[in-house]
């Protein structure tokens, strides 16, 4: 009866624990997982807890800030062709337009041919070429006839060298017409000149009508190649021994948008009439649609002063999160989406006004990447 009584105890016993393993599963997540996700459930709004491991599989870098932003100088300024990237192409010689190959906007190619003139003056250096041409085979046939002569011993040598002396002449006088001819641009049928262009880039100017009569020097074409345009700041006297060659700057062209430069002289004398000097800057590379005269804003970047109560960051560090300009505090476990107030840009970096404090770390290289994480943080949550 004992056995027998202890069997059923036995089976009731088995028979409640499978029945509290269905009513009241196991907690697989044990008392130190359970205090971890509790921890992790009160992690402060903006705050990632990301490990060192973690920050260099991402290739985030971090920089410690410091006072001493660079200075900046505005000035109003006027794009211009630097004097290899500019040409005016006037008429050689006068005579009536023949034909017209490229238009304003088009593209040409140093030495193309953009259009013809047909001219007397065309005529005139063609017969000149080909009278000094006839002269020369003239001449040469002679010292031909008085070398034979003289190696005869029928003639002196003073009629050899006479000979000589008159083809080297007119030698000399072909050259001269053919030179005459070439820098004229006259064509092969004897009346035209070919104008051509002496570099390549865009026709911004063409004054020029098919048929029309022009007059010698006057003005057919301008082009501009706009991988050689330059931007010129007058600087006020106070401000140009500040500004040094190798400055960065950065030009303003119209809304939000922004291009690179480099100051690459500045003139030693001030202008007499205006009582400025003009700094140059060469731009990062070619901008389309920028033309010679358009005006815009220049931001210059003193190299030689700085200033002790500012702070600059790199762009790449400075993230928009919900409307906010923020960058990514360095923590002891992560780092903190700390809002700021940003100031003027220049050469990839940007002044802080407010928000930051020196020594501090940030973020900066792929600092978007944790922009990226926090907004997925942040839609777990909400959820």
């Amino acid at each position: 009866m004992e056995r027998s009584h202890l069997i059923a105890v036995s089976g009731v016993l088995i028979l409640l624990a499978a029945l509290a393993s269905v009513f009241w599963p196991a907690d697989s997540n044990g008392p130190d997982q359970q205090a971890e996700q509790g921890e992790k459930s009160e992690v402060p709004e903006g705050v990632l807890l990301i490990d060192e491991k973690q920050i260099a599989a991402s290739s985030i870098e971090i920089e410690a800030v410091q006072f001493g932003a660079a200075t900046e100088l505005v000035f109003p300024a006027t794009v211009a062709a630097a004097p290899n990237a500019s040409a005016r192409i006037d008429a050689r010689a006068s005579g009536v337009v023949k034909s017209v190959n490229k238009m304003l906007g088009d593209y040409v190619r140093q030495g193309e041919v953009i259009a013809r003139i047909e001219s007397a003056d065309a005529a005139g250096l063609a017969a000149q070429v080909a009278a000094a041409r006839a002269r020369v085979n003239e001449l040469s046939a002679l010292y031909d006839r008085e070398k034979r002569l003289f190696e005869a011993n029928v003639t002196a040598r003073q009629d050899l060298e006479a000979a000589q002396a008159n083809l080297q002449v007119a030698r000399s006088e072909l050259s001269r017409a053919q030179a005459a001819s070439a820098a004229a641009g006259v064509s092969g049928d004897g009346r035209s000149l070919a104008v051509t262009s002496p570099i390549s880039g865009q026709i911004t100017s063409a004054p020029i009508v098919l048929g029309s009569y022009v007059s010698a020097g006057e003005e057919m074409f301008q082009i501009v190649n706009a991988s050689g345009l330059q931007v010129q700041v007058a600087l006020p006297a106070s401000d140009a021994a500040r500004i040094r060659p190798g400055d960065e700057a950065t030009l303003e062209i119209g809304e939000e948008r922004e291009i690179g430069g480099r100051v690459r002289s500045v003139t030693p004398a001030l202008d007499p009439e205006s009582r400025s000097a003009t700094a140059v800057i060469s731009l990062a590379g070619a901008v389309p649609g920028l033309q010679p005269g358009a005006f815009l804003q220049a931001r210059i970047r003193l190299s030689g002063e700085t200033d002790a109560t500012s702070i600059s960051v790199p762009e790449s560090a400075v993230q928009m999160v919900e409307g906010r300009e923020v960058v990514f505090l360095r923590t002891r476990t992560g780092f903190r989406a700390t809002p700021v107030v940003t100031g003027s840009r220049s050469g990839g970096r940007i002044v802080i006004e407010s928000g930051l404090q020196d020594g501090q770390r940030i973020a900066t290289e792929n600092a978007f990447l944790l922009k990226a994480e926090l907004g997925k943080e942040e839609a777990e949550h909400g959820h």
